[in-house]
């Protein structure tokens, strides 16, 4: 027997399916970017649990990936592995699902256990990002290999180790996937009254590796090269960049030593948001700029690391038109879908740079995520997996968007 693919039907069987659990069991192994341990035990749990869905389950390794340090040197990060799930690959109509299994909290961080707020409210580490968004995709295409329709989508579902810290090491991997898809659905939250993000700004990190010369603070100063004074003056002009468009945030300034030392070493960090692909030439024409002018001005030497690693994510036709199957579904729901524009940054900007329509946040509705504050509305599990049901059906009846 098949299940019917009206909206009352599909409530029902993504209410059977124990999301609820899933989330607790998930969100009760801390899987911080960096906890090698934690991401190696979440990803068997994926593998056990992503299992029941048909297809091939491979665990693929990091790609390399590397670091400045505060002592301005270049060494490799370790990474987990990430899982892919391949299903029916010669289907007509292909859909890439993607959510990560890393958190923001590390192994020593304070914030490790789940508490009840209310009926409605679980407050825990990763319960709304993503660990809840990861159970209700499990329950959304649990249901869909129940429908008549399963035989005409197939699918890839990408969960990665490394989202929290810009996907450097899956990147390419997301690339890889991206390809060939008629859309992709990831499974960031949701806001906590159900608005999705929609036009999002890109992301550049960079580390400015500041070198400049020693020297005694009160014998010979004037024979030193301050590479505080530098990097601050970097800071600055950096600063200055900003516009509509374009965030400019210089976060972090290490370096120095002792007080009767001229610092020769540095390290400034810092990020961009820009909002069009003509914001990332001006964020990269300041960046030159700024290297260059302090780097005569000050008589230090500048080494530039980083990237724009996650470009911007407009919302063009087809993202207009995958957002608007997506409301029909809500529609049919009894939901009222809205979004709005975001300068937070997901493996959703990746995948729109592959040309490939995304709605991001089709995770569980919450909030205060990246804080000890994190909560999850429980009842948005079975709303949000019917939520995506919907809409890969919608899409594989009519072969696309």
């Amino acid at each position: 027997m098949t299940l019917p693919t009206d909206s009352a039907a599909i409530l029902d069987r993504v209410g059977a399916e124990p999301m609820l659990a899933n989330t607790r069991a998930w969100a009760a192994v801390n899987s911080g970017t960096r906890n090698l341990g934690g991401l190696a035990t979440m990803a068997g749990l994926l593998a056990d649990a992503f299992a029941a869905l048909p297809g091939d389950i491979a665990l693929h390794e990091p790609a390399p990936a590397s670091a400045v340090g505060a002592d301005g040197t270049t060494s490799a990060i370790e990474h987990g592995r990430h899982l892919v799930l391949r299903v029916r690959p010669d289907a007509p109509v292909r859909m890439l699902f993607t959510g990560h299994m890393d958190t923001v909290y590390p192994a020593d961080h304070p914030f490790q256990t789940l508490t009840t707020i209310d009926a409605n409210t679980l407050n825990g580490p990763g319960v709304a990002d993503m660990k809840g968004g990861l159970a209700l995709l499990l329950a959304a295409l649990k249901t869909i290999e129940e429908t008549p329709l399963a035989a005409r989508i197939g699918y890839d579902v990408l969960i990665n180790s490394d989202e929290e810290t810009g996907s450097f090491s899956s990147a390419a991997l997301i690339a890889e996937l991206a390809r060939g898809k008629v859309a992709a659905l990831t499974y960031e939250p949701a806001l906590a009254d159900g608005t999705l993000a929609g036009a999002r700004s890109g992301t550049g990190n960079f580390s400015l590796v500041v070198h400049g010369k020693s020297a005694h603070a009160g014998r010979n100063p004037d024979e030193g090269r301050n590479a505080i004074v530098a990097a601050s003056d970097l800071a600055v002009h950096l600063f200055a960049a900003r516009r509509e468009g374009l965030a400019v945030n210089p976060a972090r300034i290490e370096g120095g030593g002792p007080n009767n030392v001229v610092p020769d070493l540095a390290v400034l960090r810092v990020n961009f948001r820009p909002a069009s692909p003509e914001a990332i030439v001006a964020a990269q024409a300041a960046l030159d700029d700024a290297v260059a002018g302090v780097a005569s001005n000050h008589d230090v030497r500048i080494e530039l690391h980083g990237s724009f690693n996650r470009p911007p994510k407009p919302i063009d036709p087809a993202a207009a038109r995958l957002f608007e199957l997506v409301r029909g579904a809500g529609h049919d729901l009894g939901l009222t879908i809205g979004w709005k524009e975001t300068g937070g940054v997901c493996d959703g900007n990746n995948i729109a740079a592959c040309g490939v329509p995304v709605v991001d946040t089709m995770g569980a509705r919450g909030g205060a995520i990246h804080s000890t504050d994190e909560f999850l509305l429980v009842d948005s599990l079975p709303e949000r997996a019917a939520l995506s049901a919907l809409t890969i059906l919608k899409i594989a009846e009519q072969g696309g968007v």
